[in-house]
């Protein structure tokens, strides 16, 4: 049931951590020390805030926003309330093909973020080629064999590291664990092309996703073209998480918690609920890598840990929850 009343208090607590959570960490840093970066002596707080915090923050709000909008889509295009990029496999095929890239030393700004998308086509390929077999992305197995192929890329991903370096590997598996981490503005906005263009499809064909989710016959008999809408949505889908798991790493289960979580406040309507979706996986990332940096400081975990504790018994609850209350 459509929860709208609760829409407001939950933007205001949205803009109320992405406001405070630069000012958290292993070190607590005061208003008045920021302001010091309008003097000459700029002190060491300020440089942290706004070269340190404030790019982080940025990162994580966009990378969250960009996995639950891309678990939203997923959700739609196979009609499963368990689908999202991680349990799909998708993640894992991006991180596959980034760390590939890193194995082999390829350079360039756009080296890893191209090889991350090819590996989230290949699995998103998987996984369509496994729906048009079962002939029912609502089937179990569906999600079952998007699990297996997740397992697969991980494996290969630890043959990776495994044969690499120490140095070498030591950066994978801080990598493959979901991270965020940004010095300056420039990494800060790293993930900025996945929320544009996650959010931009999902609003473009928010008529269509509603129409699917009610089934291909009716859809079709609606005017939609199914084989072109999929194929734009599952380009654009690989392409947004590979853009965010290049900068961040796979992190799981957010694209699962965040659409579920939006749906409770608007409802199932795609045009309202991906902006919510956004503003929902956004506000979740911000505060669990905000718990990430001062939970354990001075050690600054990677977040993805953080996510899966909490996801995996959400995933749990949807699986074994009556249809209704999901």
């Amino acid at each position: 049931m459509s929860s709208r009343r609760f829409a407001i208090p939950a933007l205001c607590f949205a803009i109320l951590v992405i406001l405070l959570s630069p000012y958290i960490g292993a070190r607590f840093i005061s208003p008045f020390d920021v302001l010091g970066v309008l003097s000459e002596a700029e002190s060491m707080e300020a440089r942290i805030f706004w070269t340190l915090r404030i790019p982080r923050v940025i990162l994580a709000w966009c990378a969250g926003a960009s996995f639950g909008i891309c678990g939203m889509m997923c959700q739609a295009l196979f009609r499963n309330p368990l689908a999202e990029p991680s349990l799909l496999g998708v993640s894992s095929g991006a991180a596959l093909g980034a760390a590939s890239a890193i194995r082999i030393g390829l350079s360039g700004a756009l080296a890893i973020p191209a090889s991350a998308f090819v590996g989230a086509l290949a699995a998103v390929g998987i996984i369509t080629s496994f729906a048009k077999i079962a002939r029912s992305t609502r089937d179990a197995t569906l999600l079952l064999a998007g699990i297996a192929i997740s397992a697969l890329f991980s494996s290969a991903i630890m043959v990776i590291q495994y044969t690499g370096g120490a140095a070498e590997s030591f950066r994978l598996l801080s990598w493959t664990m979901g991270g965020i981490s940004a010095v300056g503005m420039r990494e800060g906005l790293g993930a900025l092309p996945s929320l544009v263009i996650s959010l931009t499809l999902a609003m473009v064909y928010s008529t269509e996703l509603d129409l699917i989710t009610f089934g291909d016959e009716i859809a079709a008999t609606r005017g939609v073209d199914l084989d072109r809408t999929r194929r734009r949505l599952y380009a654009g889908v690989s392409l947004a998480v590979a853009i965010v798991v290049a900068n961040c790493g796979p992190i799981g289960f957010l694209g699962l918690i965040a659409p579920h979580v939006a749906r409770r406040i608007t409802g199932p309507g795609h045009r309202l609920l991906a902006p919510v979706t956004a503003i929902s996986g956004g506000t979740a990332l911000v505060i669990c890598d905000t718990a990430a940096r001062t939970l354990w400081a001075p050690a600054d975990i990677p977040v993805g840990i953080i996510i899966s504790f909490l996801g995996a018994p959400f995933f749990l609850w949807l699986l074994f929850a009556p249809r209704g209350s999901r």
